[in-house]
């Protein structure tokens, strides 16, 4: 029986304001061309300067990773010669990652290597239309960590659940927004086909955009392999692309030879030394992550699957992770923060970091909800309370919204019994219609400040009488 082995490498798009070795802008979707230095476009007597916040965040993500880390690294020179790599070399590290000997744990509790993650500037992008070729520079030297796993990956939904955490791990830390249709996330994969514990021959598959692509292109790189040692053929070692529409695997070229990209050191960068203590406050500056989240928001009572829906969010996970040391009704803030808070996002294609948001006014809309405040009157406010700094009681006193607390509810619930006495004597005879109408009255008495759960029943205790 054939069984696959699949590595994979993913290249990230690290999250800072400028460039690896440059002051350029980072930024994605700016005009071709306006985010370039004269570094970036290789004039000749220009040196490169290094980020350090690139050499933080890549620390940060080699801990996350488990991996052991070269406190004493340094870059190299890869060369080669594509149109999209202004300077004919690639800035990067070979000989000493910033970290080695990592892993991904898996639900199965299966641990997926990383041989090593490295630090590298990206090449410019190429796009091509009729018989031109055009080049935008803009991603020249944005700065990329590439994360190299061991072939320990032995099935498509393995392949995926590594993606799956992988992206996690890196979003939750701020080290890349992961973005696959933005490619600031693009992996290549390695496959092969073999009866016995040895490897076959790999072909690797580049640039493939999803991670549902992925799936697909492993199993439609097993399926070719298998094919061809049925009918006795050699696999060749090549470079492939995955075509979605066919579901197939396409030759890009032939790896007749191991490629020969002269590495050396890069003699404009000296070697970078991390103290001791450097590293322990990048390991005191790393957050909780996913799981660990959603494992302590389940012990606070949240349902799994709510938390599921949660961390899915890494910004509303994160700011709800801020108030675990908070007295608060935890299903209450997380029920806000999936329901019109997340949909007022959505709307407005807004992150949380762009509203008026913070912890003491969260907390202080959660109290409301002990005053009168509901989901029906939350939801009609909002908007106000999302993009304005005023509190809450001010924003109910400019909407002419008046609490109902639970006495001023049995009170209204008692004069409207009283003063509709036919549609009382229907429900009690089983007319359950007549409930509707009651709860009509309800509402408008209360100009619909009232929850219409607590109405109910209020309605419903004395009615019983």
């Amino acid at each position: 029986m054939y069984k696959e082995t699949v590595g994979i490498e993913v290249h990230l798009e690290i999250k800072t304001n400028t460039k690896f070795f440059s002051g350029s802008k980072s930024r994605y979707g700016a005009s071709p061309n306006t985010c370039v230095s004269v570094i970036d476009a290789a004039h000749p007597g220009t040196l490169p300067l290094i980020n350090a916040e690139v050499i933080k965040q890549g620390l940060r993500a080699a801990f996350l990773l488990n991996c052991d880390i070269n406190q004493k690294m340094h870059f190299d020179r890869k060369n080669y010669f594509y149109p999209d790599l202004p300077k004919g070399y690639q800035i990067t590290q070979n000989r000493t990652p910033i970290g080695v000997n990592g892993y991904v744990t898996l639900d199965s509790g299966k641990k997926i290597g990383i041989h090593d993650i490295h630090l590298e500037e990206d090449t410019a992008k190429s796009s091509h239309v009729d018989n031109y070729s055009y080049l935008d520079l803009n991603r020249a030297g944005i700065p990329l960590v590439e994360i190299v796993s061991s072939p320990d990956i032995t099935s498509p939904s393995e392949a995926r659940e590594y993606l799956e955490k992988l992206r996690e791990i890196m979003v939750f830390a701020g080290i890349s927004d992961c973005k696959i249709e933005e490619g600031s996330m693009r992996c290549d994969v390695n496959v092969s086909v073999s009866k016995t514990n040895k490897l076959g021959t790999r072909s690797e598959i580049k640039n493939v955009s999803s991670f549902t692509a992925v799936e697909n292109a492993i199993k439609a790189e097993k399926v070719r392999h298998i094919a061809l040692l049925e009918k006795g053929e050699k696999i060749l070692e090549d470079t492939r692309r995955f075509d979605e529409k066919r579901e197939e695997t396409v030759r890009l070229r032939l790896k007749e030879t191991g490629n020969d990209y002269r590495y050396f050191p890069e003699p404009d960068i000296p070697y970078i030394c991390i103290s001791d203590e450097e590293l322990e406050n990048v390991k005191a500056s790393l957050p909780l992550s996913g799981s660990e989240i959603k494992t302590r928001l389940i012990k606070e009572g949240i349902s799994e699957l709510n938390a599921n829906k949660l961390i899915k969010n890494p910004d509303s996970a994160l700011f709800i992770a801020s108030l675990f040391d908070e007295k608060i009704d935890f299903n209450l803030a997380v029920n806000l923060m999936q329901g019109d808070i997340l949909a007022y996002l959505n709307k407005n294609s807004l992150s949380l970091k762009e509203t008026t948001l913070n912890k003491k006014r969260f907390i202080d809309l959660l109290a409301s909800f002990d005053k009168g405040v509901n989901f029906r009157i939350f939801r009609d406010i909002v908007s106000s309370f999302l993009s304005t700094d005023k509190d809450i009681l001010e924003i109910l006193e400019i909407n002419n919204i008046t609490l109902i607390d639970d006495t001023k509810l049995d009170d209204i619930a008692l004069q409207v019994i009283k003063e509709n006495d036919a549609a009382v004597k229907d429900y009690q005879n089983g007319n359950e219609r007549s409930m509707q109408f009651l709860m009509g009255m309800m509402m408008k008495k209360t100009r619909g400040g009232a929850d219409p759960v607590a109405a109910k029943k209020s309605l419903q205790k004395y009615l019983a009488k």
